[in-house]
């Protein structure tokens, strides 16, 4: 049902059901937010999006306030005003003054709110708790006395993710936001997935930067700096930088990490390749043995952790392959390194990652060989981009630069890991491989694309149909996982990324993206599916000429060594 009502003076057509935010989004006016997050249902709890509504007592929230006929709404009138400022200097009464260099100065939602208020002093004065800073997480920083209890962190944690890690603790005046027994975020069900940090409009939670350890190894003449990066960077740093999409990107982006200092860039991609080999030679095992099926994908370190935590009787269903991350950096310490006459423990491998968790997995004694380990340091892409502005590098003034290193030869499948359902994608055209040794046809599995959160597909091989899903914010997997506990699951194979709709939004990417930016992103990656000459993982010659000189058969004995993992199926 459609009708009137008037804003700010202007007649404007609501519908019943409508909130006044709702028709406000729809018309064009801008109203300051700190809690409301899209597509979440709204709390009205920091009440900064007030309004003034002729014959109410007071300002409503206009996020969770109803629209209705009568309605005369007055959106920045002088009484809206003041008390949206007032709302912000007590924000501001008993927050850290450390602008100047702190991590979120220039991206945080509180500092734009005191500039579009006008506020120049402190008219309040709080008193101050010195709360310290949570720094045992690998992954995420939490600095409480910079938190607003907007409670964005809290509901992405327990509504997306679906671990809980976080929540508000304490009562009134004494309310913050804290762990369980004050035990600190490591020692939670935190899967480190970092979509806390993308939704925090302040600095109370960041990544852990990996920045200084990076440089000084780029400035240190006995180690031997080398740089791999996510199928999803190159998109992402067109994004930031205003960069035009096109495929000389991937090439350009290769540039600008030479000119940084890098001896050497890999593609990651390669390694996913390799990933989906030995992950398609599990998967027809557990099939002709009747093993641990449904096979559940091991590339995201958060699902892993999800699955280790919460779901240990499950740990056999999932893949052993390890991550692209990990291969390649084994791939480089085990072969690079040897072919160039250098110890393992002087090439300096960085990867550039669109996830905070690939922090914690370089981290794991499952990353590590002897002395050293695979992955030396992860940069978020958020951090690459503060590097690549630190050091002065203008993209304009870079010729593409194509690969100089073996490693980065890749297939188009390897390449769509980036997003929800194209790791499954990619797969499934070697599993039909493998397993019919014939070419599936057509390669797309449009099922398995879009930004969708839960995405099924009925697969054809040979004569039997295999129903796979991919899945995506692990709070859709509950009702999964429940159904494989009591058997009652039917899917075969069901890939799983923690972060909404894939890598592409992964924790460590660009800060609040809306979907024109992820449409984008996912877009990149399915133009190299469509422009690629390799689109199977199988038809590498690199990853084919790995097995032939160094690993032999996929699956082999050899291979569960280098490129697998044995993780404890005793927890309970």
């Amino acid at each position: 049902m459609q009708f009137n009502i008037e804003i700010n003076n202007q007649q404007v057509s609501a519908k019943r059901g409508e909130t006044i935010k709702n028709v406000l989004d729809r018309i064009g006016i801008n109203i300051p937010t700190l809690c409301y997050m899209n597509g979440f249902s709204p709390s009205g709890g920091c009440r900064m999006c007030v309004v003034e509504v002729e014959g109410m007592p007071g300002l409503v929230p206009a996020c969770s306030h109803p629209v209705s006929e009568w309605m005369k709404i007055k959106t920045h009138s002088p009484k809206v005003l003041k008390a949206r400022k007032v709302i912000v200097e007590l924000l501001l009464a008993s927050h850290p003054d450390d602008c100047l260099y702190c991590e979120r100065s220039g991206a945080c939602r509180l500092q734009e709110l005191a500039v579009e208020m006008d506020i120049h002093d402190r008219k309040y004065h709080g008193k101050r708790e010195i709360i310290p800073i949570d720094k045992a997480c690998p992954s995420v920083i939490r600095d409480p006395e910079k938190c607003v209890l907007c409670g964005r962190c809290i509901r992405v944690c327990d509504e997306v993710i679906g671990v809980s890690a976080i929540d508000i603790v304490g009562r009134g005046s004494e309310s913050r936001i804290g762990t369980s027994y004050n035990k600190g975020l490591n020692m939670q069900t935190c899967v480190k997935c970092g979509q806390c940090i993308m939704v925090c409009p302040t600095g109370a939670l960041t990544e852990r930067s990996s920045l200084t350890s990076v440089l000084e190894a780029l400035n240190n003449p006995e180690l031997f700096p080398v740089i791999q990066f996510s199928p999803t960077v190159p998109a992402s740093i067109a994004e930031e930088f205003n960069l035009k999409a096109s495929k000389d990107i991937l090439n350009i982006v290769r540039a600008a990490l030479k000119r940084i200092g890098f001896r050497q860039v890999f593609d990651t991609s390669m390694a996913a390749d390799l990933h989906i080999m030995e992950e398609a030679a599990t998967f027809v095992e557990r099939l002709n043995s009747n093993g641990p099926l449904p096979l559940l994908t091991s590339c995201c370190p958060s699902w892993v952790r999800y699955v280790e935590e919460l779901y240990p009787s499950l740990i056999p269903n999932l893949a052993t392959p390890r991550s692209p991350q990990q291969i390649m950096g084994r791939m480089i310490k085990n072969y690079i390194a040897s072919s160039a006459g250098i110890k393992p423990e002087s090439v300096f491998v960085v990867s550039v990652m669109p996830c905070t968790a690939k922090k914690y997995e370089s981290g794991q004694d499952l990353g590590k060989e002897g002395s050293y380990r695979f992955v030396d340091a992860v940069l978020t892409t958020r951090e690459l981009n503060k590097i690549i502005r630190l050091l002065g590098i203008d993209f304009s003034a870079l010729e593409p630069e194509p690969s100089d290193t073996a490693f980065s030869m890749r297939s188009s499948a390897g390449n769509l890991f980036g997003v929800s359902g194209g790791h499954l994608e990619g797969l499934m055209r070697t599993i039909h491989f493998m397993l019919t040794g014939q070419e599936m046809s057509p390669l797309k599995i449009m099922e398995l694309r879009g930004l969708k959160n839960r995405k099924e597909a009925r697969v054809k091989i040979g004569k039997v149909i295999f129903p796979v899903v991919a899945v995506n914010g692990l709070a859709q997997m509950k009702p999964i996982m429940d159904e494989i506990i009591s058997q009652k699951n039917a899917f075969k194979i069901i890939e799983v990324m923690a972060c909404p709709f894939g890598c592409i939004n992964g924790g460590g990417q660009k800060l609040n993206p809306d979907e024109k930016n992820l449409k984008s992103r996912m877009k990149a990656l399915y133009d190299v599916d469509d422009e690629e000459m390799i689109k199977v993982s199988h038809k590498n010659p690199i990853v084919n000429d790995l097995y032939d000189k160094f690993l032999g058969k996929p699956g082999s004995d050899r291979n569960r060594e280098i490129l697998h993992v044995s993780r404890n199926t005793d927890k309970e």
